[in-house]
Order: C-alpha cells, then structure tokens, then sequence
C-alpha cells in the first residue's frame, strides 16, 4: 500500500449521507465515539444525513447488553442521527441480524454473475499449499478454487463439505483518493480473494457492511485507520455492486487516524482510557468529552481548543482531520471539561451534579426537585463557591460534601492532617474564642475573615497559613475546599463553632 499526496482529496457531494455502523461487542469505548462524532459533524456541517445501524450478526460475540450501551451512549452524547435504529427510515431494518434474506440474495447474484466463486479449502490446506509452494505459511488465501471443475466440486461435496464464497479479486492495482491521505494504492495481488460467506451460509462483514452502505445510499464512508487495510476489497465489491444494479455508485472513503495511548500504543478496549462509561462515571460531561474527542485529529482553530458542538458542525471538514496518529490525554480532556463545568448555568451545574452527589451518599436524592430544603439551599449558596473548582462532576461531593453535612466533627483526610501543626490547638481556641464573640446577625463573610484575621494573625502572631489552615481542616476534614470564610458562612455559626472545637478535642 502507499499512500500520496493529499493533494487528490476529493470534493465532498451536494448530499452527504454518511453512516456510523458499531458491532455490539463490549463497552462503548473513545474511539468508537469518535467516529460517531465526526460521521454526525459531518452531516450536520454539510445538511446531510445521518444514518444509524448496528452490525450484529456475529452471534458469539455481539450482546443485546452492548446494543443498548450503544444507545445510551449516543443519547447521554447527544449525538442524534436522521435514520435507522429507533428511528426508522426508508432503507430499513438496520440491524444486520434482521438483514439476512438480503444478504442471501446479493451473495446468489454475486456467484451466478461469476463475480464470486465457491471455496472448499480448509485453512490447514492452505497453509500446506504455502509451505510447499516456498511460500510463508500465513501467507494467505492462494486462489486455488478460483477455476475448480464441476468434478472436483462434486467430489468436495461427496466428502461432505460445504463450500464458502470469496470474491474473485483482478489482477490489477487497485487505487482510491482518500478524504483525509490522498492518494491510496494497492498493488496488483497484494490482497487475496476473500470470503464474504462463511460454509454455514453466514455473510461476513466483508459482504454485509458495503451491501447496507450500497442499499442505504451512503456516499461518504468515514471509519478508522485500522480498517483500510480492508478498502480495496470494498472497492472491488462496489464494482461489481454496481454492474449489477444493486449500487448506484461508489462511496468516497476516509480513514481516521488511530487513537493511541500510553506508551505510544493504539488504545486498547481494555485500557481504562477507553472506556466511554467509566470517563461518565468520573464526571465527565459530554460537552467537554466530545470537545476533547473532535480534537484527536481535528482542530477549529491553530490556538484554540475549547468551543462547543454548534461552533464545530459549523467549521467541521472531515478534509481538514490530520492522518497521524492522534494521542489521548487524560490530564488534558480532564482540563478542557474543567472548561466547560465553568461555562455551565449554575443551576444547570447543580443539576447535573445531584446524581453524583447522591451516588457518594452526599444529598437524599438523585434529582435536584426531590432534595430537601435545605440541601437545595446550601447548593445554590456553594455553586458559585464549587464550580469553578471542580474539573469533573465526580469531584463536587468532595467539595461540598462538608458544607451538606450535619456532622459536628469531620475527620480529616490523611494530606489535611499532616499539615497541622503544633500550633493548631492554640490556633482553634483562639478561633473558638473570637467567633464565639460574633452575633448571628453578623455571621457574614467579610466579618468572619475580619474577625479571625484579627485574632490569629495581627493579635495572635500566627502566619496566615498556620492561623487559616486548622479552621480550614475543621470546617471541610480536607486540605482543598471551597473558599473557607464563604463556607463557614453557609455552614452557620453553630455547626461552625461545634467543628472547630470537634477539631480541637481530637488533637
């Protein structure tokens, strides 16, 4: 295979329609979701349509339990599509398990054409033929059956085999203009005829997925990297797809650079960076997780990183995608999300934050209506306090998990605890003597940090960090949270006084 200029891109038609086809074969991973993002980019850029269809007909492999992780996923991504699953549309069923009379139908007309031939050759077979040819042993399909007579097929079939079907492959080079290399050429016998239905009549992908982009009238074929290898065979099927009626034309094809991970590895399903849920578990929105996604081989803009979806279908060109591999960044989507909690309503951060705040035990409810009064209350007094400090939604509990809490006495976590010092005790009963002192009517920000800077650093003598930082582990139990005298604000000064002295018993 080589690869040229990209100065043969192809122009895009007047009426894209592209489609994104998964296998339920696991959890929903970043990849995935990433070929989602830029088919749907695409068609919205270019009012286009979006088409949506599951390829199940591996039946070991594929789960009804994916199938609707799938779903969910798109949905929680909000990435919508104009046909196919739960949608409907003209070109249906469009899961591939209810396709099979179609594919039965194309595989007949493929043969009686002679486009496709029957194979009797066992892969034990092959391999000997290789070996004894001077060839690999894995070398590959050697064509054998390709010109089998009407007796030697009888004589297979006495023997009790059933045949499989490959496409007859020519003896050319095979050459395509690729939407994001360029220029893509296979030379002439480097991919072998290939089978496109198994002896037990089950069609492979090689046959159902360019038999469904043909029938639904997809245009624009834009996939990972790892499946070029596969192209020219789809190439040569459309051909004969073509002459044959059944496809009016051939799709233009780009191939999305591989998503790597650590250690300059292409990410693995089973790498925890992969996996779609477990980034929504952690907190992730989709605005920030798609945003961080677009950027693994796009980017709006040489100097920008954050922008919402609008501002993408508006600039998107699956042209501009680079080939190199892109490389994901944990540390950095986690930072862009970060952007986005920022540029959330506050009311609308707060919602999305219940359910998370519900799952750590934080608030009665995983639903802003049903909380309490009073929970609702100190979250809307925190959010201002919360938002701009959290980077993930998982994280907002253990911000204002303190400012919710009843507790009288907080444990402190073990990095908050090892920065008290030997001054603390003295620190917390001057704090508890001075605060004592103010009334409830003035139990206001600006007066509590005058009120205490007074009595620990100018009476006192201590140095901001050692006279602010016990007050700080005892109102939260942590060495980070929301800004101290706004938390002991919204907390109150009972359950304010009865921490510190909590605090101070424990020393």
């Amino acid at each position: 295979m080589t690869e040229n200029s990209t100065d043969s891109r192809p122009e895009l038609p007047k009426d894209v329609r592209v489609r994104f086809c998964p296998s339920p074969t696991g959890t929903p991973h970043v990849g995935m979701v990433r070929t989602a993002l830029f088919n749907w980019a695409e068609a919205r850029h270019t009012h286009g349509t979006f088409v949506f269809r599951i390829e199940d007909t591996d039946n070991e492999r594929d789960s009804e339990e994916s199938y609707n992780q799938i779903i969910d996923a798109l949905n929680w991504l909000h990435i919508d599509w104009d046909e196919g699953i739960n949608v409907g549309g003209p070109d249906g069923p469009y899961r591939q398990s209810e396709r099979g009379d179609i594919y039965r139908d194309v595989a007949k007309k493929l043969l009686d054409a002679g486009y496709a031939y029957e194979s009797y050759s066992t892969a034990e077979e092959v391999e000997a033929r290789n070996v004894a040819a001077g060839r690999p042993k894995a070398f590959g399909y050697d064509g054998y059956d390709r010109n089998l007579t009407d007796e030697q097929k009888a004589a297979f079939k006495a023997e009790g085999r059933k045949p499989a079907l490959r496409i007859k492959m020519p003896d050319e080079d095979i050459a395509f203009d690729d939407l994001i290399r360029g220029r893509i050429e296979f030379k002439a016998g480097s991919v072998p005829d290939y089978v496109i239905v198994r002896p037990n009549g089950d069609p492979l992908y090689t046959l159902t997925n360019p038999v469904d982009d043909a029938l639904m009238r997809i245009n624009v074929v834009l996939r990972g990297e790892d499946l070029l290898s596969s192209t020219p065979r789809q190439v040569v099927l459309y051909r004969y797809l073509i002459k044959l009626g059944i496809a009016k034309e051939m799709p233009l094809f780009g191939h999305m650079p591989y998503v790597m991970g650590k250690g300059k590895k292409k990410l693995s399903k089973r790498d925890p960076e992969s996996n779609l849920f477990l980034h929504r578990e952690h907190g992730f929105i989709p605005e920030g997780l798609l945003n961080y996604l677009a950027l693994l081989g796009w980017s709006i803009a040489p100097d920008r990183d954050v922008f919402s979806m609008d501002e993408m279908v508006e600039k998107f060109d699956i042209r501009d995608v680079k080939a190199n591999p892109a490389h994901f960044d944990i540390d950095k989507a986690i930072s862009i999300n970060a952007e986005h909690i920022r540029m959330l309503e506050p009311q609308d951060f707060l919602n999305r934050s219940v359910p998370y705040l519900h799952r750590d035990g934080v608030v009665s409810a995983d639903s802003w209506d049903k909380l309490t009064d009073r929970e609702r209350r100190i979250l809307t007094d925190s959010a201002p306090l919360v938002q701009p400090r959290v980077r993930l939604l998982g994280e907002v509990a253990g911000m204002a998990g303190s400012l919710l809490s009843e507790d009288e006495y907080i444990e402190p976590e073990d990095d908050a605890r090892k920065t008290l010092k030997d001054s603390a005790p003295e620190v917390l009963d001057k704090a508890i003597a001075a605060l004592s002192g103010v009334a409830e009517t003035d139990w206001k920000t600006d007066n509590l940090h005058e009120t205490l800077n007074k009595a620990l650093v100018e009476d006192g003598g201590f140095k901001p960090r050692l006279a602010f930082g016990p007050v700080r582990v005892a109102m939260s139990g942590r060495r980070v949270s929301p800004p101290l005298f706004e938390s002991m604000e919204i907390i109150g000064k009972p359950l304010t006084l009865a921490r510190l002295k909590g605090l101070r018993e424990h020393l």
